[in-house]
Parts: C-alpha cells; structure tokens; sequence
C-alpha cells in the first residue's frame, strides 16, 4: 500500500521545528499523512537558522542562477528525508509545502520534474526558476499568499500561478485579504482540503 508524505520547507534563516505548529493541524485533519520538517542544507549566513540558498545580494536578474545551484543540496536533502522515512518517491505519494524561500524550492521541483510529486502548496512564494518548465503532466499546485505580505508581493503568486498553468500545472490561486508574510489558519485550512484532494483521502 502506497504512503503519503507532506514535506514542509521552511523559509529562510528559520529551521523545520517552527513549523511544528502547521504539520500537528494537518496531522490531527489526516492522521494517515507523514509530515517530514527538515532543515536547509545550509546555514543561515545573516543569522541564526537554515537556508535553501543564499539571499545576500540577490537580485531578480542572479536568483534563478541561486535557485538553479542549490538544486543538488536540496535533492540530497529531499532524499535523506525518503530514506527517513521509508519513502519510494515513484510508488508513494509526496507532496511538497514550501512558505517564502521554501515555496520557490518546491515551485522549483515541481517545473523540473524530477520528482512525481502529487502536488506542490506554495505559501507566500515566487516562481524564480529558470526556464525551461517540465512540469509531469497532471501536476498541481495551490498557491496561497496575503495581500498585505511586504517580503514577497502577492502578485508573485498571481504571475506563478499564470505561468505554471501555462506549463501545464493545474492550479488553484488563494489570496487572502489582510494577511502578512505568514501562513494563518485559513492557509493552513485550505492546504489540507489539496492535499486531501491530492491524496484522495476520504474526510
């Protein structure tokens, strides 16, 4: 019998325990769904916590370069995670959960296809990627993000949302009036109706 795991990605300089908070709602709504919470792969280099990539000096014109570098580091980490916990990532059902930089690596793994993901749920991010975009056929996505987020605009979300269903994607779009660069109850809410849905899992 397959299993189904939710890997959370965490944003920069934060650590996968601080989403210990989300992972335990979703558990309690699908208590047949693993939730893994790794770290980055590397430390955060302005501070205390981990990142998936550096953000010093980053621009829109050199962040796919970043994003298209870190891509080794986050598949070793990605494995170490399947071997954790007992994962075949082509028999099993995964999906990734990224917030802010998190959500670019799992935007990222979802245009490049080296992964059948069941789907990808992108809080407050940005598709940074580089072209070109491969996504599996019958890929999805949610995309949440708050209209009052000040770190990353919600039109990023808006813009990845026009280009990966122009790739393919099947995508879902929720913005949320008067919400910060944070994941609140309704986000989480609405994740766990995808996932849900992705995993088709009775309610």
């Amino acid at each position: 019998m397959s299993k189904n795991l939710v890997v959370l990605l965490h944003g920069v300089g934060s650590r996968g325990s601080d989403f210990r908070g989300v992972a335990e709602r979703w558990q309690q709504a699908m208590p047949q769904v693993s939730i893994a919470l790794p770290d980055g792969p590397s430390v955060f280099d302005m501070g205390p916590g981990f990142q998936w990539f550096s953000v010093s000096g980053v621009t829109e014109e050199n962040r796919p370069a970043r994003i298209m570098a870190a891509r080794q580091a986050f598949d070793t980490r990605l494995a170490d995670v399947f071997r954790q916990q007992d994962i075949n990532p082509d028999t099993d059902r995964v999906i990734l959960a990224g917030f802010s930089q998190g959500a670019i690596m799992a935007m990222d793994a979802l245009i490049r296809a080296d992964y059948p993901l069941a789907g990808v749920v992108a809080f407050s991010g940005r598709l940074a990627s580089p072209l070109p975009f491969q996504p599996h056929t019958g890929s999805a996505a949610l995309l949440i993000h708050g209209k009052a987020d000040q770190v990353i605009s919600w039109q990023e979300s808006q813009k990845a949302a026009e280009a990966l269903s122009t790739a393919g994607v099947q995508v879902e779009l929720s913005i949320e009036e008067h919400v910060p660069h944070t994941i609140n109850l309704a986000g989480i809410k609405t994740a766990a109706r995808f996932i849900k849905q992705r995993f088709t899992l009775a309610d």
